[in-house]
């Protein structure tokens, strides 16, 4: 259940749309948004910031305050890692180059997905995919929802397991850049390095710990402590690990469609007391409210 940070405020940092591999497009999000109560919300699609301007129009007539975001993916000791930017400025020439570069890279993945997929014998497969993505870069859930269509698999759940998982022949790596480089990237653009839902990564507690030192080493200022679908066990490791390197505390839902109660927007559990949240530190702050 969501608790919230603030009586006044919801702070959602962590969100997906059709510009990447979301469900809703992004003005559909942000009227989904404001129905659950959201106030602030950062679109942090893959890789790309395509659906910002639309999200920006919605976001005025809705209500909601719209935080430049985006969540870009990286090796970290040939893992793949995503690493959340906020408050950048969209604008940035040198920022929109390193997204472009981004963007043949997932275009240079999915190829290799569709090669790697290819002995399955679906005819197309890399347009299907393309389509399922609505013309834009194909990412695993688009692959794994045609081969749901094509019957190879039951459904999305066990596509991952038999051909799109963590070590299956569909999980291709080898395309992104460097930790620090997105980090830096980010940086250079204004913003703020956040690194994304440390939990999922399957990583052994001493690893994560390493990651996370890892990350502040290379100047990323921030970490995810409240996301969707995490234990109250997770919940305090990874406040731990927060004040242990001194990063600001970030928190998001990881919306990705409707119907999944776990990761709804807004629905955040409360962080931990005595961590400095993350949007202290925006370049337009956002405060609590003074009492009235």
């Amino acid at each position: 259940m969501t608790i919230p940070q603030d009586p006044v405020l919801c702070i959602d940092l962590h969100c997906h749309s059709t510009a990447s591999d979301g469900a809703l497009s992004p003005s559909a999000l942000l009227e989904r948004a404001a129905e659950r109560g959201v106030s602030h919300l950062a679109l942090t699609d893959h890789d790309t910031i395509g659906g910002f301007a639309e999200a920006w129009d919605a976001a005025g007539k809705h209500g909601v305050t719209l935080i430049p975001g985006v969540e870009l993916s990286c090796l970290w000791k040939s893992r793949t890692i995503h690493v959340v930017g906020l408050d950048f400025d969209p604008d940035s020439a040198g920022f929109q180059g390193a997204l472009a570069q981004q963007n043949e890279n997932r275009w240079a993945r999915a190829r290799m997905i569709a090669e790697r997929l290819s002995k399955l014998g679906i005819d197309d497969l890399l347009e299907q995919a393309t389509a399922a993505a609505g013309g834009d870069v194909p990412g695993r859930p688009h692959f794994a929802a045609v081969l749901t269509g094509e019957s190879v698999v039951r459904n999305s759940a066990q596509a991952f397991k038999r051909y799109l998982g963590n070590g299956k022949a569909g999980d291709v790596k080898a395309y992104w850049p460097e930790l620090p480089e997105v980090v830096r990237w980010i940086n250079e653009a204004g913003g703020i390095a956040v690194l994304a839902h440390p939990r999922k990564y399957q990583l052994t507690a001493t690893k994560l710990r390493e990651l996370t030192a890892d990350f502040r080493r290379a100047e990323g200022q921030a970490i995810e402590v409240s996301t969707s679908g995490q234990s109250s066990g997770d919940l305090g490791f990874l406040a731990e690990l927060c004040r242990r390197e001194g990063l600001l505390a970030s928190q998001g839902s990881d919306f990705h469609f409707p119907g999944a109660p776990w990761c709804e927007l807004g629905r955040i559990t409360k962080m931990p007391d005595g961590l400095e949240p993350v949007w202290h530190s925006f370049r337009q702050p956002i405060l609590s409210p003074a009492p009235v």
